[in-house]
């Protein structure tokens, strides 16, 4: 009985053992990379350097032989006569040896005040050619790295969030041209990503506010119903704080979010009407804890976003109310402009804070390990939200521990 032979696996294709893109690129040995353009370059200064330098060296030695070779002397009606000051005391020998002996002796001083006036005019060649040198080697530094003061110069206004900006160099196909498209490209796709961002917090600022604002107002209608239960009634509050809470979240998440990029659209802020309208809005909860509000603003005005400067100020003074000491507390808000800035000073009664803390207090969600930590003051979100608005505006927030307790929070602004 035959046997019908086992067919075989298919096996794979084989790989192509050429790179479709190998063709397209140039010789490496052809193509004008930096390294030859500045070979090229500096090889050819160098040469012209070389030439115009032996050019200089050699009439330089060749009026030098002619002046080393004149003869010091010249004879006239048959007696001797020098033709300089090299050798006066040619005159008057008469024996033959002494004449030779003398003329030996100025043929040599001849000599070397021609090598000496060689080696003056070759120091002041190469001094001048060194001059020429650096100078032109300066001018073509300038023109072979040109390209990289347009990338830099890209790169610092991409740096201020404008990320539509794009080098697109021209020129030959090298390592600068290389990197100016792939920075290009990086940007492009950074432009996307920071686009999808800013889609997504528009989404997510809709998608997450509607619920709980659904949720708050059935819970206002619930507790607004005079027939309900006791216990019903304290469920219902209680839910609606923990809603309250899920809404600052959200709020300070998206705020978070927004004021990471800097402020393009600019106009002028009061920070001391800024302070002014945070102070407003704590005056009842200040009254309430018996914590005194005081401090002089001064006019400082800076250029900003006004909402965002304001919510920096709320956040400052909110949390120098509510983490306050039971007694006899205060929060002082000074402003003033000084030295081309503009600074915001909360400071305020408190438990002590250590030192080492201060750095953390800015981190989102981290607490410290004192009273300031209480979870019905807050949500971990306020000083993060300061420091990020204040970056945003090119400005920095600081913070000091203050002796006796409490904290000194400083907020710089460039006017």
């Amino acid at each position: 009985m035959a046997t019908t032979p086992t067919p075989l696996p298919p096996t794979a294709p084989p790989k192509p053992s050429w790179d479709p893109q190998a063709g397209s690129r140039p010789n490496p040995w052809l193509r004008p990379t930096i390294r030859i353009r500045l070979t090229l370059l500096y090889g050819g200064m160098f040469l012209i350097a070389g030439v115009v330098l032996l050019t200089i060296i050699y009439l330089l030695a060749a009026q030098a032989l002619h002046v080393g070779n004149e003869l010091p002397f010249k004879l006239v009606g048959g007696s001797v006569q020098p033709t300089n000051n090299t050798c006066p005391e040619i005159i008057g020998q008469s024996s033959p040896d002494q004449f030779n002996a003398v003329l030996n002796t100025c043929m040599k001083e001849q000599r070397q005040l021609a090598l000496d006036g060689l080696l003056r005019r070759s120091l002041i060649a190469l001094l001048g050619l060194s001059v020429i040198a650096f100078a032109f080697g300066y001018a073509m530094a300038g023109r072979v790295l040109s390209p990289l003061g347009r990338i830099t110069r890209t790169a610092r206004q991409v740096a201020g969030s404008d990320l539509s900006r794009r080098i697109e160099l021209d020129g030959p196909d090298d390592e600068l041209k290389e990197l100016a498209d792939t920075f290009d490209e990086m940007l492009e796709r950074l432009d996307r990503a920071f686009t999808a961002q800013q889609r997504f917090v528009a989404n997510a600022s809709h998608e997450l506010r509607t619920p709980l604002a659904i949720n708050r107002t059935l819970l206002e209608v619930q507790l607004s119903d005079p027939q309900a239960s006791p216990e019903l009634t304290q469920l219902g509050k209680t839910l609606l704080a923990t809603n309250e809470r899920s809404e600052q979240l959200v709020e300070g998440l998206l705020l978070l979010a927004r004021s990471d990029n800097e402020i393009v659209d600019r106009k002028p802020v009061d920070l001391a009407e800024v302070a002014s309208q945070a102070l407003e809005q704590v005056r009842a909860e200040a009254e309430d804890k018996g914590v005194e509000l005081r401090g002089q603003r001064a006019p400082a005005v800076v250029q900003g976003n006004g909402v965002l400067l304001e919510r920096i100020a709320l956040n400052l003074v909110q949390n120098a109310v509510r983490y306050n000491v039971a007694q006899d507390g205060w929060v002082e808000v000074t402003t003033e402009s000084r030295q081309g800035q503009a600074v915001l000073v909360v400071a305020n009664t408190g438990p002590v804070v250590p030192a080492y803390e201060m750095d953390n207090i800015f981190e989102p969600f981290r607490r410290l390990r004192t009273e300031r930590t209480g979870s019905d003051k807050g949500v971990g979100l306020g000083l993060s939200i300061a420091r990020s608005v204040a970056r945003a505006h090119g400005g920095r927030i600081a913070a000091e521990p203050r002796e006796g307790g409490g904290l000194v929070m400083r907020v710089v602004l460039p006017v």
